[in-house]
């Protein structure tokens, strides 16, 4: 099992660049970050972009994969995204990861001043920018005109430093995301669920079936997709000390998760931790997890 983080775009770069150093020092497989405008507690905090704060963090580090954890259709659009990715992954010299997932009602969802999408619509959106993106980082050319997006002549030279593309890892829980994942993702992320620990390890094992199933339908070998998961949103609380994160990873191992996800801390928020647990988590944990 990999042991990776997520750090939220919420300090100016003269402070967010040790962070991100940081990530990479202490031996994280990856460092994600959130692509929103604006994320719920945060609203009306400091809060960055995620295309530039990668761009920088691409040119601070040397080792850890970066990423979006996740981007959604609700303010981004393909073509001009491509050309994001792209440059993200040159810059990182190939360590770019693109999660994908379809949004919600929140923040982002009327920020350019449209009425929030039901959730057929966001599932049908999260389809069409997957298929329209997944092209757009594969053909030299593109020109597309089925669904909600458009590409006319739409160039992506030389193309991916990663060969077809970057991988894309897919945010989806139900029937039509397990099937986007089986035909375009190189990996799953979920964020569990439930009233109690034992709850959500259940719910996740049961989500991986289904993937399971989705890619067995689609005729992929199911361990060719990695599965993510993203706490903070469990009951768990792995970053109470070494031994309850270790407890944490080997149960979720267990259900089949292949990469686990801590937010970095930020005081006073709910994303609040001891930084000292914190990186003695990253230096013993990980690597014990990495060659069990």
């Amino acid at each position: 099992m990999r042991v990776s983080t997520c750090i939220l775009p919420v300090w100016r770069w003269t402070e967010a660049a040790a962070v991100w150093r940081a990530a990479d020092d202490l031996g994280f497989h990856a460092a994600y970050t959130y692509d929103h405008l604006s994320w719920r507690e945060f609203r009306d905090a400091t809060w960055f972009g995620a295309v530039p704060t990668l761009a920088a963090a691409a040119a601070s580090t040397s080792r850890v994969r970066l990423g979006t954890l996740i981007t959604s259709p609700n303010y981004r659009e393909p073509v001009l995204f491509a050309k994001d990715v792209m440059t993200l992954d040159d810059l990182s010299g190939g360590r770019m990861t693109v999660g994908l997932g379809a949004g919600t009602t929140g923040f982002d969802a009327s920020v350019l001043g449209q009425e929030p999408w039901s959730a057929r619509e966001r599932a049908d959106r999260l389809r069409d920018f997957t298929v329209l993106l997944d092209r757009l980082l594969t053909e030299p050319a593109v020109t597309h005109d089925e669904g909600a997006y458009r590409a006319h002549e739409a160039r992506n030279i030389p193309g991916c430093v990663q060969q077809p593309r970057v991988p894309f890892a897919i945010a989806a829980t139900g029937p039509r995301g397990y099937r986007l994942t089986a035909r375009h993702g190189q990996a799953w992320v979920t964020t569990g669920g439930g009233d109690t620990a034992a709850a959500s390890r259940a719910l996740v094992r049961d989500q991986i079936a289904r993937l399971d199933d989705a890619c067995a339908d689609a005729g992929r070998d199911a361990t060719e997709v990695d599965r993510i998961l993203l706490t903070g949103f469990t009951p768990d609380e792995p970053l109470s000390s070494v031994d309850a994160f270790l407890e944490t990873a080997h149960a979720y191992r267990e259900a089949g998760i292949t990469e686990i996800v801590v937010h970095w801390p930020i005081a006073d928020s709910q994303f609040a931790a001891d930084q000292a647990v914190f990186e003695r988590i990253a230096l013993e944990a990980g690597p014990q997890l990495a060659y069990a």
